[in-house]
């Protein structure tokens, strides 16, 4: 059966090698399909211009030889890079050109019913939100305003409460096992406290991710977002990072992920992609976008608050087996279920 070819913008690189002349070459990309997945293919080729001639080229991507057609089915979801290493007149010239993997499917669109409406503090810039039991955990965000709270979720009562120093911009949390795990934004650095007591424990650095956005764990490891389409993996017990998925639907990397919450075996994530309030649901280990929660229409039912911001904020209840979602100076936290319209 015919496929369309896609035909990848081509990158002219010249690159010097030990003061020899330099080679004006390019990478050719064609795949099987306009947004490739793992069931497609890659064609590559290094196209020399003029009257170069290469006397050999090979062809590597993620540290391994390849060859032409590639198959895509071993690479993970998201952006890649082909590398071409060309031999002129006895000198090595490199020439590198970047290809995606998409997701093979579209996200199912997924729509939110309202089971019950709650009071929440109004002057809380919702950053992270889970239960721990009946407890919810809440951290928020702003210099000189950010912090971690125990909230009574019914009340909206603030029952325990840990302020950050006014340097830090607080942001995603987690409940492992006895400690609660916060990330601030751009410090580059999370705090660690004891769940009962909130009393501060330890600190712990990034590494390669830049920033904190959002946190949540499975039994296995905890997941971090930036504010990029990649999601971190961090070890439960040093919380260095292992790892990373890139978050991809069938046509687009979905940048921006923000707040996390892990249930049912995935990922539930706020984003600010859409420039609308929705929530995307994520494959944990593929990055997969499996659903798009479509919130519209839920910000109009906040009453008299005009300074709420945008949605953020979204916790599982097990025992309830609802999500409780809400915002950025909202004065309202909203349970609800999801259901495909």
């Amino acid at each position: 059966m015919f496929k369309a070819l896609m035909y990848f913008s081509l990158a002219v690189i010249s690159l010097q090698c030990g003061g020899q002349k330099s080679v004006n070459a390019r990478i050719k990309l064609n795949a099987s399909s306009t947004y490739p997945s793992q069931k497609d293919s890659l064609s590559f080729t290094l196209k020399a211009k003029g009257q170069t001639t290469i006397d050999s080229v090979h062809f590597n991507s993620n540290n391994k030889r390849v060859q032409s057609p590639l198959a895509l089915s071993d690479f993970n979801l998201g952006k890649h890079q082909i590398k071409a290493i060309a031999y002129v007149g006895g000198k090595s010239f490199n020439f590198t050109k970047d290809f995606w993997v998409y997701a093979s499917k579209e996200p199912k669109l997924l729509k939110y019913r309202i089971r019950n409406q709650y009071p929440h503090d109004p002057k809380a810039y919702t950053q992270g939100l889970e239960f721990d039991g009946e407890d919810l955990y809440e951290s928020t965000g702003l210099n000189g305003r950010s912090s971690l709270r125990r909230v009574n979720y019914k009340t909206g009562e603030i029952l325990q409460e840990q302020k950050l120093d006014q340097v830090y911009f607080g942001e995603g949390l987690t409940v492992v096992d006895k400690k609660v795990i916060q990330l601030t934004w751009k410090a580059q650095m999370g705090f660690v406290y004891d769940k009962e007591s909130l009393q501060m424990l330890d600190t712990f650095a990034y590494t390669d991710s830049q920033q904190g956005w959002g946190l949540c764990h499975n039994d296995q490891k905890l997941f971090k977002s930036d504010g990029t389409h990649q999601i971190w993996f961090l070890d439960k017990n040093t919380l260095t990072e292992r790892g990373k998925i890139q978050v991809m639907t069938h046509n687009k990397p979905i940048n921006k992920i923000n707040e996390l919450e892990y249930a049912k075996g995935l990922i539930y994530a706020n984003t600010y992609q859409f420039g609308k309030d929705v929530a995307v649901v994520i494959h944990p280990e593929t990055g997969v976008i499996e659903g798009v929660i479509d919130f519209t229409g839920l910000r109009e039912k906040l009453k008299n608050n005009p300074k709420a911001e945008v949605l953020n904020g979204i916790a599982y209840h097990p025992k309830r087996n609802t999500f409780f979602v809400t915002g950025k100076l909202w004065n309202t936290l909203f349970e609800v279920e999801f259901y495909e319209p």
